[in-house]
């Protein structure tokens, strides 16, 4: 998956929800800044998983788990978003990556599922 679209945008999008992780611990914003932290970065170490996955369902469960944490990483953009807590561009252009990277997963989650490896019977 080197040099993967998909894993290029995580990682830029890892190192912004950082960036915008520190303004918020910034202005004392501790526990929302945390979640989406963690969120927000896990998408990117899922997919680096996912490399030495150990068979292709395991291979399928990391971009499984990272869409649900880019969903999760929606809700909490949302949450400080409408809370006052993150301002009006910043939001909209993690948001929009952050949906970017969710479609990407999704539709790299169905090509996967279709790829499914036959067993040889020797």
């Amino acid at each position: 998956m080197k040099d993967s679209p998909l894993l290029d945008k995580s990682f830029d999008f890892a190192l912004s929800i950082i960036r915008s992780a520190q303004d918020l611990q910034g202005s004392r914003e501790y526990i929302l800044s945390k979640q989406i932290l963690r969120s927000g970065t896990a998408i990117g170490a899922l997919l680096r998983e996912a490399e030495f996955a150990a068979s292709h369902a395991d291979y399928i469960n990391k971009f499984t788990v990272a869409v649900k944490e880019a969903n999760e990483t929606e809700y909490w953009l949302l949450l400080l978003y409408r809370g006052g807590y993150l301002k009006e561009d910043p939001f909209n252009s993690l948001h929009l990556t952050c949906l970017e990277l969710i479609k990407m997963l999704v539709s790299s989650i169905k090509t996967l599922k279709q790829r499914t490896p036959t067993i040889k019977k020797g």
